[in-house]
């Protein structure tokens, strides 16, 4: 027991000896604790996260400039095995609506009919019951480019799959809207190579973000996210702060990346 909480006091005091991070994204001010990202930002098992882990989730979004209250990042952890860091699909897509070259994109699905064994590449997200999903495609378009940039990815290499090799829940309820999100970043990333590199989402690390933002979390982690979020409100609002009068939309943090 005396080890125990030893070891428990030394975790306490490393992370409390943590510097936090400032930075400014979108005119909003951000700043980040150790105590903050353990609390708020990390879905799973955020008791077994480290400190080097922590600190590389705030390197991560201060040097790349993402908000993670807006959902544009997150650090999944799961028992004893390295913390994932991972982006939204949203700040892919903010970041390629800024950049003055973009010119849209389509992205959909790729399914096999089971009757005529026909392989149709498919707008959307649409599948027939009697289809099967191989995989996601899209193209993103540059007005100073002659062609788009493409992407095809398979179902298997990246549906996430539990333990005994079955869907888990994201990837089983929605597994057009997931592979066609892998397709999607594959392809913004093609296109904008400077912007996105070495960023990678939720779906191309086996996880999964849902239509709402949210990265899956199990029902039991939850539930303990949002009651501390109820009891210490206190904490969130004091990590969000309003820009002052003389701090524009466009000024970016010192040291801070600058995108396309």
């Amino acid at each position: 027991m005396a080890v125990s909480n030893t070891l428990a006091k030394k975790r306490t005091e490393a992370f409390q000896n943590v510097q936090s991070a400032s930075y400014e994204v979108g005119g909003m001010k951000i700043e980040l604790t150790p105590e903050i990202v353990k609390q708020y930002m990390v879905s799973g098992s955020k008791d077994n996260v480290t400190v080097d882990e922590v600190i590389m989730f705030m390197n991560l979004c201060k040097n790349s400039g993402l908000n993670p209250w807006a959902k544009e990042a997150y650090c999944i952890k799961y028992g004893s095995e390295p913390a994932t860091m991972v982006i939204g699909k949203e700040a892919y897509m903010k970041r390629a609506e800024a950049n003055e070259n973009y010119d849209g994109f389509e992205a959909g699905i790729i399914v096999l009919d089971a009757q005529t064994q026909e392989i149709i590449h498919r707008t959307g997200c649409f599948k027939l019951p009697s289809e099967e999903i191989l995989g996601g495609w899209a193209k993103v378009y540059r007005t100073d480019r002659t062609h788009a940039y493409e992407a095809e990815v398979s179902f298997d290499e990246y549906a996430g799959r539990k333990k005994d090799g079955s869907l888990n829940a994201q990837w089983s309820k929605k597994p057009s809207t997931m592979i066609r999100k892998v397709a999607l970043v594959q392809a913004l990333r093609e296109a904008f190579p400077s912007a996105f590199g070495g960023m990678y989402t939720a779906e191309e690390k086996g996880f999964a973000e849902d239509v709402a933002g949210e990265v899956y979390v199990p029902p039991v982690e939850a539930a303990a996210i949002e009651e501390k979020a109820m009891v210490q409100p206190e904490v969130v609002a004091s990590a969000i702060k309003e820009p002052t009068s003389d701090q524009g939309r466009s000024q970016a943090p010192e040291g801070q990346q600058t995108f396309f």
